[in-house]
């Protein structure tokens, strides 16, 4: 180890490396990254167009994706109803910025990750503190190996005060000793955070992280308490990933400043405890990217990367050996094998500069595919301005109108209290808002507001066979869908109305935990 590296530890251990960014007088960071042409920064776009095939072709959902070379953005994209100016939700991809966070936190002299996670919250601790919860400190939040026997995450997000909870939990190992997937524990470095500030970690990532790297809009969900969810609930644009992920390739430094210290970029992000072998996997560990390491907040990866990523394939990948970054949003349910096509596709297109003029075409038409209308569709006319009375259900829906709108359809749905309306385009995604109780699909309940929160709603529709009408609604700040199915009798006097959300489908469900709706048209 080096005298400057037991220098670091030193003051990590010690919470005084007191080294933060401060931006000049009248400082005004550039605002977008620089772009630049794949084979300029030498990456073959060919590579990059297989690699888009290959995505699409293995039915790999993606939002978004960037790829920088050599701190430029050489390629980049986004599928219709998505788009540049849009958020995300990140999803775990969210610790690593809590990460981040605590390590200003330690190079303010806020904290040090030895600091006893009890000495934080004495009102909130049990009323007998076991031995394991005495000895549990930060670092081991950091490198989700807390010792409790199973994800304490579910508990504690049912619960009004979250870190009351979380030191309730077991912790039946020593802390330190076993790796165990836990987002509760990143929650409670969020927690800490803000009990030392004053700020969630957003508010206090802002002036830090967020402004130096010239970017805004950011939100974050939050527990009962206000505290930020920490280990998920963070939506950014696919640009702002890019950023984080090239400030932690440039060891912290960004247009000349040292925005974050270069000795935290190196201990967040190298290797601190192994994870046990997946469950179910026969993939050798070599080529498993869930089994090279953990630091804090970070994965390590293959060919001597490391990651932040997010549940469905929110990635940002940070690529040392060859100066690159590569960006992706998406909806998935293998992510290894995203990753895999990285290694396969785009670690080559490095070592090599193959032009291809098919790449931009490629990239100016992304798009999801919106339903496809099947068979004859000349019974719609029959539903177009009718109204449908449902029976009582847990929605709280009380009627659907189905009407004609410049080609396309509107639905309204009515409530005790309002009408939500959206729009359907028939070959074309319409955008829109709504609040629909029971939307948007969510992974983790933990941060739900109280009440159902406007959604940004992307829709199309299309007519099946059977009389059935087939809606689409892709909530585009997020990775999910819901598909709504509407069968309709003969005389077009009754329908059925059965959800699944692309949570649910992706585990073979045909539908979902909402009710199916039943209703008689209006006379």
């Amino acid at each position: 180890m080096t005298t400057s590296r037991r220098s670091f530890l030193r003051n990590v251990s010690l919470g005084t490396l007191g080294l933060c960014w401060a931006p000049a007088q009248g400082e005004s960071p550039l605002a977008k990254l620089v772009r630049s042409t794949p084979e300029a920064e030498g990456v073959s776009s060919a590579g990059i167009l297989t690699f888009l095939e290959e995505m699409e072709a293995t039915n790999h959902e993606l939002h978004s994706f960037m790829i920088l070379r050599h701190g430029k953005v050489v390629a980049e994209g986004w599928w219709d109803p998505y788009a540049a100016d849009l958020r995300h939700t990140m999803y775990s991809m969210s610790k690593s910025f809590t990460s981040t966070a605590v390590g200003f936190a330690v190079s303010e002299g806020k904290l040090s990750v030895e600091d006893k996670v009890i000495s934080f919250f004495p009102d909130d601790v049990p009323a007998t503190v076991s031995e394991n919860l005495a000895k549990l400190k930060v670092k081991h939040l950091l490198t989700m190996s807390v010792g409790n026997e199973k994800e304490p995450t579910g508990e504690v997000v049912k619960s009004e005060n979250w870190v009351h909870t979380f030191l309730a939990q077991n912790i039946s190992h020593e802390p330190g000793t076993e790796f165990l997937y836990n987002s509760a524990a990143t929650y409670m470095c969020s927690a800490i955070v803000q009990k030392l500030t004053g700020q969630t970690v957003l508010d206090y990532l802002t002036p830090r992280l967020f402004a130096p790297l010239g970017v805004s809009g950011m939100a974050w969900e939050s527990c009962p308490r206000g505290i930020n969810t920490g280990g998920w609930g963070l939506s950014i644009t696919t640009e702002t990933m890019a950023k984080f992920g090239q400030l932690y390739l440039q060891k912290g430094q960004w247009n000349g400043q040292q925005v974050l210290p270069a000795a935290w970029v190196e201990e967040a992000t190298t290797f601190k405890i192994q994870q046990p072998a997946r469950k179910g996997t026969k993939r050798p560990k070599e080529t498993d990217d869930w089994q090279q390491g953990y630091g804090y907040q970070f994965w390590r990866c293959q060919n001597g990367a490391f990651r932040g990523d997010g549940a469905f394939g929110q990635f940002t990948i940070v690529l040392p050996k060859q100066d690159a970054v590569v960006i992706m949003t998406s909806e998935t349910k293998d992510m290894q094998g995203q990753l895999d096509l990285v290694w396969k596709h785009l670690l080559p297109a490095m070592t090599k500069t193959e032009a291809s003029q098919g790449l931009a075409t490629r990239l100016r038409s992304l798009a999801l595919p919106v339903p496809k209308s099947e068979g004859d569709a000349a019974w719609i006319s029959q539903i177009h301005d009718k109204a449908f009375k449902l029976e009582a259900n847990d929605l709280g829906f009380t009627e659907l109108g189905f009407r004609h709108s410049d080609g396309g359809l509107r639905l309204e749905i009515k409530t005790a209290n309002t009408t939500h309306y959206v729009n359907h385009g028939s070959l074309n995604w319409l955008r829109g808002t709504a609040a629909i109780p029971g939307t948007p699909p969510r992974l983790i309940a933990g941060g739900k507001p109280a009440q159902t929160p406007k959604s940004k709603i992307a829709a199309a529709f299309a007519s099946k066979p059977g009389r059935t009408l087939e809606l689409v609604w892709r909530y585009y700040e997020t990775p999910h869908h819901d598909r709504v199915t509407c069968v309709f009798d003969e005389a077009g006097k009754q329908v059925e109305v059965s959800f699944v959300n692309s949570l649910a489908a992706m585990s073979g469900a045909k539908k979902d935990t909402r009710p199916v709706l039943k209703g008689t048209a209006s006379a």
